[in-house]
């Protein structure tokens, strides 16, 4: 069984991924449809988990 995601750890994986997007964002040529895509699906494999962790917690 996996153990479940601290409340510092959420904040590091969020504060890390908004890290990576603004430096992909302020490098990038052209902001264009793959560029976009890319971020969201990459928002998406770090907020689920987090989400997920959230939600097991309140309960």
């Amino acid at each position: 069984m996996k153990k479940s995601l601290s409340k510092s750890q959420i904040v590091c994986i969020v504060l890390l991924w908004a890290a990576l997007c603004y430096m992909v964002l302020v490098n990038a040529e052209r902001i264009d449809g793959p560029v976009i895509l890319t971020l969201l699906i990459s928002g998406a494999l770090v907020f689920i988990p987090v989400i997920k962790t959230l939600k097991k917690k309140d309960r």
